[in-house]
Formats: structure tokens, sequence, C-alpha cells
């Protein structure tokens, strides 16, 4: 049977509002209580005697037994979902960053004070991959999770590479039409598909990653000569979170553009939209595709939790509470393409072996593998605005490397 939710809502923004459409729309047994905002002054639609300004006239209301907190701030997001989880409700989340960064604790505050936190509009908008890992791979032996998880950085790369505008045109666009922020940073430079990495890990694994140890490199540095180079050898770039298994206990994790051939699910992947693909012992590759950004999109994962929590449902964590011992590695090597200036940098990076290279006075690059400690390692030189990195797709485990006849067969697909 289910319960009757009396929610608060933290924010009503662009999903805050999508949430209510959707809520609108739908004969659902629950009822929104109070909406607190940080704007008093803006006019809305909605009764005023709604909306707040005080977090304590939700945090403390025993009347509302659900918090659904959609804001921006990821500090001010967790003093409102651990207090309210402490307090005995239960909490739906959007905010990936905050989620990413305190996650096992959050795992213990639920269990400690039997409330649950439910997150999937956390992670790749309207795509059902949180539950997904949760339920349906909780006992598969699990291989290796990637994707496009930015939305706003895969407009700019679907306008750069089908409709052939520069890369700060295409921005400009994205920020237009309010994909990409003002400060586009965040979402061009890797670091909101990282926090999403995280989420996914712990439950594709069990094993939860602080974010500032996964490698970011974003899309930022992007320049005519790189997209030459794709176009020539008929690939797209991608920009790409993957986690793998390159063994039966470590799991290797970073965030880099990527160069895409036709025949990878991700390559007919456009605009705002985000793809998830996972490989797993028995069900092999799997895809899933669909909006990643967005009121409605978003909302209708936020509601997709609320609805869950009507039964009680709760992420068990089965895969972190028995014990697995899979543990993070950077003890791998990666295939990269690489744009340079400074023959320092190739140097710096110790490439293990190189199959390609180029030198002319305006455009330098390099194809080789490298570990992927020497890229975390040097990350600051990587992000000068005269380099551009990406992956091709090829990774091997060191202690792996030569047991194949040739160099080239033992590495191994993304």
């Amino acid at each position: 049977m289910s319960k009757n939710l009396k929610i608060g809502l933290f924010g009503f923004g662009v999903v805050g509002q999508g949430l209510l459409d959707i809520i609108q729309s739908q004969n659902l047994n629950l009822e929104i209580i109070k909406i607190a905002i940080k704007d008093p002054r803006k006019k809305r639609t909605l009764n005023q005697d709604l909306f707040t300004t005080d977090k304590n006239e939700i945090l403390e209301n025993t009347e509302i037994n659900t918090v659904v907190e959609l804001i921006n701030d990821a500090d001010a997001a967790y003093d409102i979902v651990t207090t309210a989880l402490k307090n005995g409700k239960n909490v739906v989340s959007a905010n990936k960053k905050m989620i990413a960064s305190h996650l096992k604790e959050l795992v213990a505050l639920q269990q400690q004070y039997g409330t649950s936190l439910l997150y999937e509009g956390a992670v790749c908008g309207s795509i059902p991959i949180i539950r997904n890992l949760e339920e349906y791979y909780d006992n598969e032996l699990f291989h290796a999770l990637s994707g496009i998880f930015n939305g706003s950085s895969n407009y700019i790369l679907s306008k750069v590479f089908n409709e052939n505008q520069s890369y700060d045109a295409a921005l400009k666009e994205a920020q237009h039409l309010g994909f990409a922020e003002t400060d586009p940073i965040l979402d061009v430079g890797g670091y909101d598909p990282k926090y999403k990495l995280a989420i996914a890990t712990a439950h594709a694994y069990g094993l939860f990653v602080n974010p500032d140890m996964i490698l970011n490199i974003g899309i930022q540095n992007l320049s005519q000569h790189d997209i030459r180079y794709a176009r020539e050898k008929n690939l797209k770039i991608k920009l790409v979170p993957t986690a793998r298994k390159v063994n039966t206990k470590d799991v290797v994790t970073y965030v880099l553009p990527k160069l895409v051939a036709k025949d990878d699910f991700l390559y007919n992947v456009e605009n705002e939209y985000n793809a998830v693909t996972v490989q797993a012992a028995f069900a092999d590759k799997q895809f899933f595709f669909g909006k990643g950004a967005g009121g409605h999109p978003t909302g209708a994962a936020v509601l997709s939790d609320i609805a869950a929590l009507r039964y009680d449902y709760r992420y068990e964590y089965k895969k972190y509470h028995s014990g697995n011992g899979v543990k993070h590695t950077e003890n791998i090597l990666l295939e990269i393409y690489l744009r340079y200036s400074d023959e320092d940098l190739v140097e710096l990076l110790a490439f293990d072996h190189i199959s390609e290279r180029y030198a002319a006075s305006e455009y330098k690059y390099v194809i080789g593998t490298v570990e992927l400690e020497n890229l975390i390692r040097n990350r600051d030189l990587l992000l000068d605005e005269r380099v551009f990195i990406a992956y091709t797709g090829r990774q091997i485990y060191k202690q792996e490397q030569f047991e194949s006849n040739t160099y080239a067969e033992a590495l191994a697909e993304n």
C-alpha cells in the first residue's frame, strides 16, 4: 500500500517547476506543503503562502515526511539533506556534486536513521541508470560503464562536427539556449560528468571514489586542428566519463575527450542527449539513451524517486556491503591523441609507445600510450590552452602489457 507523501521542496528553478508541471498532470498520492526559495520578491504564479525563505519551515515541520532538494549550492544542499535524514524525513536530491562528495557518509546516515535518500535525477537526467545499476546489475560481474553524461558539452560538439560551427560560436549558442552557464567550465571542463561518474561507480562496483581522485580533462581547448584530425579519420570527439574494471579487484576512472568511431554507440548521440553504455559478464553490452537535461526530463527522474518512496524504496548498496574488496587504481596505460606546442610535455608524459607523430610549425601531435598516473601528475600542463588531449578508446592494464604476442594485440578496446 502506498504512503501519502507530504513534500517540502527546496528550489523552484527549471527542474522544480518541471517537477510541479508533471505532478499537476498526474493523479498521485502526494502533496507539496511548502517550497523554500531564495528570492521572495520574484513573481510566481502559485499562492505566495506556499513559499518560504526559512529552511526550518520545512526541516522542522513534522507534517512533512519527504524533502525534495533541487538547489545548485552543494554546501547548502548537504546541510539540507543531512538535517532532513537525521529528522526522519526521506529525501530526493538531484545535486550531483554534493552526493558524489559525501556519498559514503550519506549511506551511513541512511542506515543510522532508517531513512532513504534517492538521487536518480542527479545522473544523466531522464535515463534511469542508478536504479538499473542498483537492481538489474546487482548480481552481475560488472565490467565497464561509460557514456555521454553532460548535455552542454555534447551540444557544443554536435554543432562543431555536424554544422561546422566554431567552438566559440557553439558555446555561445548553448549559453543562449540555457544549456550552458555563463561560466561553462563545470560542463565543458568535465567536472559535472566527473561527479556523475563517481555516483554511478558506487552503484556499479560498490566502490566510493572521491571525485577529486578522478582525472577530468574537458573540451575547452578544442581547436580546428583537432576537429580536422578527427574528420580525416572519420571520427567524432565526445566528452566521455569511463569506469572500467581492469582485473578482478581494480577499477579505473577518468573523464576525457574521446575519439569515437562510427561503430561506437556514442557516435550518433547528439545535442543535449545523454547516453550510458554498460558492459557486464552475462548481459554483455547494453545502451541507455535519453535527454540529460531540462526541467521535464530531470523532473521525471525526480518524480520517479518520489513515487518509489511511496512504497518505502531505498538503495541497498549491496555491492558495497558485500565487502568485495574492489579498489580504485591508476595502474593503466591509455592510448591518447595529444596536440602540443612544447616538446617538454611529451617528455614529461613519458610515452610508453608512440605509434604516430606529426610536427609542423603551427601544429604538432603524437599518438601513443601513456600511464594514467602521468596524465594525473601533469594535469595542470594538459589544461594549457595550447594543448588538447583525447582518448582513442584503447587501454591496457600495465601488468598485462607484454603478455600478448604484439603490443597492438595487447591493447583492449573500450
